[in-house]
């Protein structure tokens, strides 16, 4: 469910953390953190937080979106997986969408469409799908990503999720043009 201030104050109570402040504490715990495994949880946990909009303002003022960003040129399948589920939840907001592109994230999304792992290619899809904008889609409309993305379309006996989500890339950004 979608917060706001309201719901907000009554699910924090009078002696709770503020969201802002929880996230910052994620943050600090994520650079502060040794090992991998508790990297990926919180990661994990920040994705799932980059998906309400009342999150979005706080999302950007503590550079989530570029930690997400850094998540994906990780050698960790599973950072790599959480990071680029954040970016998908996030970039469905035209600021986050911007400054994703403005930190030449765009190629790490591509990227992610040859992940080995199912659901980096699906929140890859999905991000491409949201980013993809008249300011930035020749970076996005290249004849190869075009291809990938057309394989995973035909591919509805293989998996459904791609075959659905490649497809609504297509039909709303190349289709449209024709």
């Amino acid at each position: 469910m979608f917060t706001n201030n309201r719901r907000q104050q009554e699910r924090t109570g009078r002696y709770g953390t503020p969201r802002v402040q929880y996230l910052q504490e994620l943050v600090s715990e994520f650079q502060n953190s040794t090992t991998e495994e508790s990297k990926e949880r919180i990661v994990a946990h920040l994705a799932n937080f980059a998906y309400d909009p009342y999150n979005f303002t706080f999302l950007r003022q503590l550079n989530v979106l570029e930690l997400f960003l850094d998540c994906i040129t990780e050698p960790n399948e599973k950072l790599v997986e959480f990071g680029i589920g954040g970016i998908c939840n996030a970039c469905v907001d035209p600021a986050n969408a911007a400054i994703i592109a403005q930190c030449d994230g765009i190629p790490l999304v591509v990227q992610c469409l040859s992940s080995p792992v199912r659901n980096t290619v699906n929140y890859a899809l999905g991000a491409l799908y949201y980013l993809c904008n008249p300011a930035n889609k020749e970076e996005i409309l290249r004849p190869e990503v075009i291809e990938v993305i057309e394989r995973y379309a035909a591919a509805g006996a293989v998996s459904v999720s791609f075959s659905n989500l490649a497809k609504a890339f297509l039909d709303k950004h190349i289709s449209a043009q024709t």
